[in-house]
């Protein structure tokens, strides 16, 4: 009986470690933040807001990154650019992003690769995600 119980355990432990679609979607969303505030320094366009719909998950690969477990995730996802007099939609666009769990397992950062790094990267920027 006890070790039924430390297996149940030890399964939901690992489960709950695993991101989930709102901490994907969340994740997309900080990445598109950080594109967004480049894009509108070169084009000069004012995004007023966007939504991140319909998150599909194609690949999810764990890895380890400085010592600490995270996942690169890949898939899909609709967005939604709300514009000062419009609304824009892209449909099925691609993802790439790198979530690491912390050390207390209770929060979760975006991880993106320095700009022009090699393959695999070696140095990341970290975003904690709320």
């Amino acid at each position: 009986m006890t070790g039924i119980l430390l297996l149940l355990v030890t399964a939901c432990t690992s489960l709950a470690l695993l991101p989930t679609y709102d901490l994907v979607q969340k994740g997309i969303a900080l990445q598109l933040e950080h594109t967004q505030q480049e894009l509108q320094q070169k084009v000069d366009l004012d995004f007023q807001k966007f939504d991140i719909k319909g998150v599909s998950i194609t690949q999810q690969k764990p890895l380890n990154i400085g010592n600490l477990p995270a996942y690169h995730i890949q898939g899909t996802y609709d967005l939604i650019f709300k514009l000062t007099n419009q609304e824009i939609s892209q449909l099925q666009k691609p993802f790439d992003i790198y979530l690491q769990i912390q050390r207390e397992g209770k929060s979760w950062r975006l991880l993106m690769p320095e700009k022009n790094d090699k393959n695999p990267p070696s140095i990341w920027h970290s975003y904690l995600i709320l």
